[in-house]
């Protein structure tokens, strides 16, 4: 039998008109700003006159430490809401909008797999409804302000050398994480040091997934610190009279998008902060209408628990004040090999003792989402035909020594019909009672929150600073910004700041090399090892095998 491909599937698809989707999702066509006949977005009105109704079952899906072997968490995500409603439940998925630069890179494209999917899937993998051009649109408006006003007189007195804001562009190119601009004569600008930041990693993107409304994304904007005076105070957006601007800028694209599965299941799909060097999460406008609209609203967060499930715990819910009713953390047989030692090319044979080995990843992962953030979770296995029952058995065994059930998802193949199993068990999960808590509590200093992530999240011996960063914490004391959440900015592929360390490793520490204060969006970020703000494409871009025909139909997106 012929294997069709993600984008074929997509293609062969009998999509339904958004109007049709929105009325399924209980929104009246008064609310829509309809872009096409398959895309739609929802005026921010649609939750202020929804606010008498009571909100839904929040799940979060999560995974594993990802490998090259795949996890699946979109998929699984989509699978689980087509699922729920095979199973009567009212049901919607809120997912984050895919970067055009892993898109090119090294992904491909994040709109789900298989009969798991999210459609027009080539539309949403690339410029959508053009959210992405309007956050490097705001962000690259106020460097220009902000280079403008130093060219102009330099009224405020800020400090060239201690610039922090960068421009941004939603696409891997290593080439402009550092350059140096404003060359040519004194009429081209100043010329100082500069660099670009990929979109998904802006302040902006993490503003606009945060702000509860226009008028708080207005007053987050004005609080971005762009630089220092050379008296060493901060220089913010607001000083460059540029929020305004800003904001008009980004008023549509605060307004959430609604498509569909494939089994014409309604998705909000909204903004996409990085989850190694963000936040990870889609915007809470858009969480919040998903409460709104299903009695049960399926979200993910990007990369592994450790990374997008803490940030979506302590930065997230406590900023939205969200309470999560249960969590799914999907694993893969053959990404747990990996973590065992296994290398990819021969990850399809049975190899218990290397699964044994690598499972404490998973249950590391386990263990934190029941202990440290007190919440009831499921472990999906995102099936392969290669699994053995020997395998599956061995997973099932050990989730159940940590009193976690597993259920076996087969979404990819079969759609919502292969998640019923899965929709079951959190549908149980979510009329539990749980103790959710965040890691830390906010008014900790930086170095107990820093420390208290290190310890009980990554189950590090706890964290340094090193360089600059020691400087950075004094400053932020002095300043008053201590009071934030943590960001951390870390490798998706190790509990440590160290990728080579697979599975659970233990007896090290964490070097946060630079601290940087994002007051916009309300946290502090610390950057780790050796990660960076700008990915770079891999030797073979998923760009080269991208094309489209005459007839308009792109090819190569998976």
């Amino acid at each position: 039998m012929e294997i069709k491909t993600d984008i074929e599937i997509a293609q062969a698809c009998n999509k339904k008109k958004i109007t049709e989707i929105a009325k399924t999702a209980g929104i009246d066509e008064k609310y829509l700003e309809q872009y096409g006949n398959y895309k739609a977005k929802i005026d921010y009105a649609f939750l202020k006159d929804m606010s008498d109704r009571p909100d839904g079952k929040l799940i979060l899906v999560t995974a594993i430490t990802p490998t090259p072997a795949g996890e699946g968490k979109t998929t699984t995500s989509v699978g689980l809401t087509d699922g729920l409603r095979k199973i009567g439940k009212n049901a919607i998925v809120a997912l984050r909008e895919p970067s055009l630069g892993p898109v090119f890179g090294v992904k491909g494209g994040a709109a789900g797999g298989g009969y798991a999917q999210v459609v027009p899937m080539e539309d949403i993998n690339l410029h959508f409804t053009g959210d992405f051009h309007a956050i490097g649109a705001a962000n690259n408006l106020l460097a220009a302000m902000l280079d403008n006003h130093i060219q102009q007189g330099n009224a405020l007195g800020i400090d060239v050398k201690r610039i922090t804001w960068k421009r941004a562009v939603d696409m891997n190119d290593r080439q402009l994480r550092n350059i140096v601009d404003g060359l040519g004569g004194r009429m081209q600008g100043v010329p100082r040091e500069d660099g670009f930041e990929i979109t998904v990693a802006s302040e902006v993107m993490a503003v606009l997934c945060l702000a509860s409304d226009i008028t708080d994304l207005k007053a987050r904007l004005g609080r971005i610190i762009v630089g220092y005076t050379y008296a060493g105070k901060p220089v913010t957006a607001h000083d460059l009279k540029a929020e305004g601007a800003m904001a008009a800028l980004l008023k549509d694209a605060l307004k959430p998008n609604l498509v569909q599965t494939l089994e014409g299941t309604p998705a909000l799909i909204h903004g996409g902060p990085f989850a190694n060097i963000a936040h990870g999460c889609n915007s809470i406008t858009a969480t919040k209408m998903a409460l709104k609209i299903g009695d049960y609203a399926v979200t993910e967060a990007g990369f592994a628990a450790d990374l997008g499930a803490e940030k979506f715990f302590d930065i997230k819910c406590r900023m939205a004040g969200l309470t999560p009713s249960a969590v799914v953390i999907v694993a893969t047989v053959r990404a747990l090999k990996y973590h065992g030692g296994v290398p990819k090319a021969e990850l399809n044979g049975e190899n218990l003792a290397a699964l044994e080995k690598g499972l404490p990843n998973l249950l590391q992962h386990v263990s934190n989402i029941k202990n440290v953030f007190g919440l009831p979770c499921v472990v999906a296995i995102n099936a392969f035909p290669t699994d053995t029952a020997a395998e599956l058995k061995l997973v099932e065994d050990k989730c159940k020594e940590l009193g976690v059930n597993v259920a076996l998802s087969e979404v990819w193949a079969k759609g919502g019909e292969g998640g019923k199993a899965l929709a079951e068990e959190v549908v149980r999960l979510c009329e539990q009672p749980n103790s959710f808590k965040q890691s830390y509590d906010v008014e900790m200093s930086v170095m107990d929150k820093l420390n208290a992530i290190a310890t009980k999240v990554y189950h590090a011996d706890g964290a340094d600073l090193v360089g600059n960063a020691v400087k950075q914490l004094k400053e932020i004391e002095e300043l008053g910004y201590d009071k934030m959440p943590i960001c951390m900015a870390k490798t998706q592929y190790s509990f440590s700041d160290d990728p080579t360390k697979l599975g659970a490793p233990s007896g090290f520490r964490i070097a946060v090399r630079n601290l940087k204060v994002s007051a916009g969006a309300g946290f502090i970020v610390a950057l780790t090892g050796d990660i960076m703000t700008m990915p770079g494409l891999p030797k073979v871009p998923a760009a080269e095998k991208i094309d489209v025909d005459e007839n308009g139909v792109i090819s190569g997106l998976f």
